[in-house]
């Protein structure tokens, strides 16, 4: 019963995303990025209603397995797009953040979503509050990212004069290098809290806050690329430069989550 609210919300999205793409081609059409924004948030409500239900049935965050790993994500994600959207009123993020949001959660469609025990000495505060920030912390990597392909696609407009549909749709490349900005500058503090609460919880559990396991290994890599990337910021790299450095992250990221969780559990839940 639970999982109906699970594709309930990934039918929203996908209406979301095909009323984005429509009032891209069309942006006369005013009307159909307003039920698309809307058709976004129900889609996140349900998937919020999910959520809980899930985490009512399992006694525990639903963020420990590769199923629940990729829903949280996904949530994360959108939750950013939703907050991002009613601040600056772009609504050709729809067009390229909802795929991605479907793109990301695929894997879900053919994952195990049976609800798993968790070992007891696992259980803890610290769980929670580790994983939600991390999550949180990749979601607005995931939206600098996507901006950053959009900046990318109109420089190429502007470079080769091509000042055609596309040209108008998307927002002044200085818009777009601003907005991703303040993205990694949300993300990177959540991934920071995120790793440290970690330690935190891995020494409440394991009686070490660092054992360097290859999923360790690799936020720490994710950390240290980000905060090279805001340090660049601050010493004049702009546009195409930071451009191409938030997708390099975002792609690490990905092999963090998707490859590197996946043959070096260790002690973590995922």
């Amino acid at each position: 019963m639970n999982l109906t609210f699970f594709f309930a919300a990934i039918a929203f999205y996908l209406i979301a995303t095909a009323g984005y793409c429509i009032f891209f081609v069309q942006p006369e059409r005013k009307s159909i990025a307003s039920i698309s924004l809307w058709a976004t948030f129900l889609g996140f409500v349900l998937h919020f209603i999910y959520f809980i239900l899930r985490w009512s049935e399992s006694g525990r965050i639903p963020v420990t397995n590769f199923f629940e790993a990729i829903n949280g994500l996904g949530m994360g994600i959108v939750l950013v797009f939703l907050i991002m959207e009613l601040r600056y009123r772009i609504p050709a993020l729809g067009t390229f953040m909802l795929p991605l949001v479907l793109l990301l959660m695929a894997p879900a469609a053919i994952t195990s979503r049976q609800i798993a025990g968790l070992n007891p000495i696992l259980k803890s505060a610290w769980l929670g509050i580790h994983t939600s920030l991390a999550l949180l912390g990749d979601a607005a990597f995931a939206f600098a990212f996507i901006v950053s392909l959009m900046y990318l696609i109109q420089e190429h407009q502007l470079k080769h004069k091509r000042l055609g549909a596309i040209f108008h749709r998307l927002p002044p490349l200085d818009v777009m290098d601003t907005i991703s900005y303040r993205a990694l500058s949300i993300g990177w503090p959540l991934f920071t809290l995120g790793m440290i609460t970690g330690s935190i919880w891995a020494e409440s559990a394991w009686g070490t806050y660092w054992s360097w396991q290859p999923k360790e290994t690799a936020s720490l890599l994710v950390w240290v690329l980000y905060l090279a990337v805001l340090h660049l910021r601050t010493i004049g790299w702009r546009g195409r430069k930071m451009a191409y450095l938030s997708i390099a992250g975002f792609l690490f990221v990905l092999i963090s989550f998707f490859v590197v969780s996946r043959i070096g559990v260790g002690k973590h839940t995922f």
